[in-house]
């Protein structure tokens, strides 16, 4: 009934909005479901902010954060179908169905969420993957590297033996090869199974360690590097062609540029975020050495396999893609000093 509540009063909100703007010009729609503070809702309230000011007010933006419009896993339809004009999906809720961006995903250790997003970008301009032909595509990035935040210290990976972690998607597999045990669940649900027990920590980015206070209970960080997660910004196609060629220019420059600025501001909070952790909690921070980084690697291998398999059958040169990828990660780390 709540959420009920949530959509009829969204749904509200955007019919006065459209009639209130319909003489003065062009009113998007733009949902997102993680909560406000988040990054990838910060980062929408930037883009709306550079849309509505260089297209002089022409365009306006409503945006519907924390799941009030549409939620993770209708995005994609929802956005196909017009229910909302813009939306934020991210690629891991659909398994199989973005091959090309799921490289971003692989165990290949990126630093830095700047590089990630940068490198991501350039993929998809490059291949241009039918995944994306139903929407427009307007600007990707990713989520910052994930790393193990738990109540016991893991100072070498024998410490990850028998632990019981909360992770998703690739991370689960990669944690079941260096002998953890990985649990599935929201992350909605975590804060809970921390209080009793059911995991001892959770593999994630570190902005989480402020965003929900993680800090308070898991005092022992690990940095491993594990996968980032992609995220794209996509747009209604009826929508895109029926904007005026002026708008459509604008919003084609926000593309780089904006990724760009979520990659640099979400390494930014996470090094802010584990600082207060430090002064707040006092926690700990373990580095582990370069060979566990590469058994990393390669305890990740079969994970690059699979994804071979996948952009294989899409028609694309999977070992194209991947030396694409490693080589603008190269590239970048050495540009942007990350």
């Amino acid at each position: 009934m709540k959420r009920l509540l949530s959509m009829i009063a969204a749904a509200a909100v955007i019919t006065g909005l459209l009639a209130s703007v319909a003489m003065a010009g062009t009113m998007l729609t733009y949902a997102n479901f993680p909560p406000a503070t988040t990054f990838p809702c910060v980062q929408m309230e930037h883009w709306k902010g550079e849309v509505e000011k260089r297209t002089g007010g022409d365009v306006m933006v409503q945006t519907f954060p924390g799941s009030t419009l549409l939620g993770a896993k209708n995005m994609l339809r929802g956005v196909q179908t017009g229910q909302a004009d813009i939306g934020c999906i991210s690629t891991a809720y659909y398994p199989g169905v973005f091959p090309v961006i799921s490289a971003l995903n692989l165990p290949v250790a990126f630093t830095s969420t700047e590089v990630a997003s940068m490198v991501m970008w350039d993929i998809f301009q490059k291949y241009q993957p039918k995944e994306f032909d139903k929407v427009k595509v307007l600007t990707m990035f990713t989520s910052a590297p994930s790393q193990v935040m738990s109540k016991k210290p893991v100072k070498t990976l024998a410490d990850l033996n028998g632990l019981e972690l909360r992770a998703s998607g690739s991370i689960l597999k990669i944690l079941a090869n260096l002998g953890a045990q990985g649990v599935g669940m929201p992350m909605s649900q975590t804060p809970e199974a921390l209080q009793k027990g059911v995991v001892k920590g959770l593999v994630s980015s570190y902005d989480v360690l402020k965003d929900m206070n993680f800090a308070e209970i898991c005092r022992y960080e690990t940095v491993t590097n594990l996968p980032v997660y992609p995220f794209a910004i996509i747009m209604n196609k009826a929508k895109w062609d029926s904007l005026p060629a002026d708008t459509k220019k604008v919003l084609d420059e926000l593309g780089r540029e904006q990724a760009q600025w979520t990659g640099k501001y979400l390494d930014d909070y996470t090094s802010e975020a584990l600082q207060w952790s430090k002064d707040k909690y006092q926690v700990e921070v373990f580095t582990l050495t370069d060979a566990e980084h590469a058994e990393i690697k390669a305890k990740g291998a079969e994970l690059v396999d699979a994804w071979k398999e996948g952009v294989t059958k899409a028609g694309l040169d999977a070992d194209a893609v991947l030396a694409d990828m490693m080589a603008l990660k190269q590239k970048y780390e050495a540009e942007l000093g990350k």
